[in-house]
């Protein structure tokens, strides 16, 4: 894709699944990733993966609710690489204790949907608000943020989960009216299902997928790699013209016979 070669980008939670899947797309086009994520040896091992295919990347341990890590998370990424072009927001406490315990709301605990809340809505604005001084320093980037198809179909749990992604497009589209004349795009990508590996750890899995396929207007579930293409192609040239906007790769998801 064009315009990605030799940009420094940074992806917020790469250790697993779609994060990981991205930075080694980016990494294939030329991109120094910096791979932030709570869990460090899941960050080590995405960019071994890199290094190994003759990538570059570096892996840093950072935590999307806590303002400072987040503020070194950028930091580092620019003392490594000389500078930052893009981010891609993708980390969320899928925890058992978080997700997992994310009930509808005659059942609902406030400290999960606070907990929630500092991830997965709070965390992003903060990595936003680290890097948008530099891209308007150096005269513009990209931010791809990620959402999901929880934030447009109704589901019996994850409430909380819900809400936070359905705040991810509002996030967007407000730095996008805010910085877009400054050469600042934002978008963000909403997947429905993806064969990740917390999914298929999931109980009943099976179960899941089945009803998933009801839905979809393709003949599988996605992987993370196809999510990804997507990602890369909202932090490349290819897609200039495109800001503000929530695409959701989710397989047809959104529409019915």
């Amino acid at each position: 894709m064009r315009g990605l070669n030799g940009k420094k980008i940074i992806v917020a939670g790469g250790a697993s699944g779609i994060g990981a899947a991205t930075a080694e797309r980016l990494a294939e086009e030329g991109v120094l990733v910096t791979v932030g994520d709570i869990n460090l040896d899941g960050a080590c091992a995405t960019v071994k993966r890199i290094t190994d295919n003759g990538g570059i990347a570096t892996p840093i341990e950072f935590d999307l609710s806590d303002e400072g890590s987040v503020n070194a998370l950028v930091d580092k990424a620019i003392a490594e690489f000389g500078g930052v072009d893009g981010l891609y927001n993708v980390g969320a406490d899928l925890s058992d204790a978080t997700f997992g315990a994310d009930l509808d709301l005659l059942q609902m605990d406030p400290a999960v949907w606070r907990r929630t809340f500092d991830v997965n809505v709070i965390g992003f604005a903060f990595t936003c608000r680290a890097v948008i001084p530099h891209l308007l320093e150096q005269g513009g980037g990209v931010i791809v943020n990620t959402s999901s198809a929880s934030a447009q179909h109704t589901t019996p749990s994850v409430p909380a989960y819900a809400a936070s992604k359905a705040a991810i497009g509002a996030l967007t589209r407000s730095i996008s009216a805010t910085w877009g004349a400054k050469n600042i795009r934002c978008n963000a990508v909403s997947p429905g299902l993806v064969l990740t590996e917390k999914l298929l750890a999931t109980p009943n899995v099976e179960g899941l997928m089945g009803f998933a396929d009801q839905f979809l207007k393709v003949p599988n579930l996605a992987q993370p790699s196809e999510i990804a293409s997507v990602v890369a192609f909202l932090l490349s040239d290819d897609s200039s013209y495109v800001s503000g906007q929530v695409w959701h790769a989710n397989g047809g998801w959104d529409f019915h016979e």
